[in-house]
């Protein structure tokens, strides 16, 4: 019996070291992606024309949210634009709120999305309802809680024109109002890092590409030729999917940061973000059970199982080298894992010190919501979005490329 507790003790040793080798890669992926991304203000500009930009803000329930979006969107040193706000079947006062500014502002174009058919998210079928009333040769796709300051339609406008580029998404900065985003969120973001980093979107030797939903510009032509969201509109992931989309088409697409000049919000409540946990996983799910099953597996031993390892061997004699290496291992790990957690809180979140410090709880969070997404993507009504539920077992997803 001792000799199978001390292969069992080696083999859980073993996989904690593993876990130590991964956190260096993943703490140096994020210092890179963190010092060598792009800027939205920051680039040569060689461009003196404005050609016609539609915005095409979907807005389904956001009275919360929405007049704060159109204000500063309203607010812009770029002149020749327009917004095309889409009242996605609202069952609150968004569409009066969208009535009332259009009235104000000729630049505002209220459309009332028709009932969305069969097949589709209602994200994606609002974004095609929008489209179709847009008149820009540009279009630029941004989320009715996404706030913008005065200059980024100008910069924007420039810095894909400038670099010859078919489309361009900007990362903003994530507003985090309840404790379970604020610990939650450093823990997902830092996997944004590595495979997701937006150094390797903007290589185009890399298969990495997606949008941020919260704000992307692409050229009209582009967007059609992909296929516009048609073409993605099952995807639960949709910003994902239209990047993967733009980039394997053979299309010119970069991703900046633009946190300094764009706000936008994740998940809006405990609520909100635990559907949000399920939404990245189910697509995950639906490409392969077997490669889902054992992403959830690497996320839980990546973000949590270090710590209860540690408070275990803190209370049980150390004294065969097994044991031994498996404390400081889990040790190692747990202390790895607090830096990814600072670097993301400091770096890349800008939320107070303390929300790092949960750690172990934000990863237990993050696990638990990964875990429901798979259990419920086998279900009938496997996933929840803005006061809609969607069956999603019979479409293959896209989004996320294994």
């Amino acid at each position: 019996m001792e000799v199978v507790i001390e292969i069992f003790t080696y083999i859980i040793a073993s996989i904690l070291i593993g876990i130590c080798g991964a956190w260096i890669y993943l703490i140096k992926s994020m210092i890179e992606s963190f010092t060598k991304t792009p800027y939205l203000d920051k680039f040569e500009n060689t461009n003196n024309s404005t050609p016609k930009l539609s915005i095409i803000l979907p807005a389904r329930n956001e009275e919360k949210y929405l007049a704060k979006c159109l204000d500063s969107l309203i607010d812009q040193d770029y002149e020749n634009y327009e917004i095309v706000v889409i009242d996605d079947s609202s069952e609150d006062s968004t569409g009066k709120i969208i009535s009332d500014y259009a009235k104000n502002n000729n630049k505002i174009i209220h459309v009332s999305a028709n009932s969305k058919p069969e097949g589709w998210m209602g994200k994606n079928w609002a974004c095609m309802e929008g489209y179709r009333h847009a008149k820009g040769e540009l279009l630029l796709f941004t989320d009715a809680d996404t706030k913008h300051s005065r200059q980024v339609i100008s910069l924007s406008v420039s810095h894909l024109l400038s670099l010859q580029l078919d489309a361009l998404s900007a990362i903003p900065r994530l507003l985090t109002f309840d404790f379970f985003t604020k610990i939650s969120l450093p823990m997902i973001s830092t996997f944004l890092h590595t495979r997701f980093s937006a150094i390797n979107v903007n290589n185009p030797k890399k298969k990495a590409a997606y949008f941020f939903g919260s704000f992307f510009i692409i050229t009209k032509k582009t967007y059609e030729e992909v296929g516009m969201h048609e073409g993605v509109k099952h995807e639960i992931v949709e910003d994902g999917a239209l990047g993967k989309k733009v980039k394997e088409s053979g299309y010119k697409m970069r991703i900046v940061r633009g946190d300094d000049l764009i706000d936008a919000v994740w998940a809006r409540d405990s609520k909100t973000l635990w559907h949000a946990l399920k939404r990245l996983m189910i697509p995950l799910y639906l490409q392969s059970e077997k490669i889902a099953i054992g992403s959830f597996l690497a996320v839980l031993f990546l973000l949590f199982i270090p710590f209860p390892i540690f408070a275990i061997t803190n209370f049980i004699p150390i004294e065969s080298l097994s044991t031994k290496i498996l404390h400081y291992s889990a040790a190692i790990a747990s202390t790895l894992i607090y830096i990814g957690a600072i670097i993301e809180v400091k770096m890349g979140l800008k939320l107070r010190l303390i929300h790092a410090l949960f750690a172990p709880l934000g990863g237990l969070v993050v696990t638990l919501g990964f875990l429901t997404g798979l259990i419920q993507a086998k279900g009938s009504s496997s996933v929840s979005w803005r006061g809609r539920s969607y069956s999603m077992k019979d479409h293959a997803q896209s989004s996320l490329s294994i």
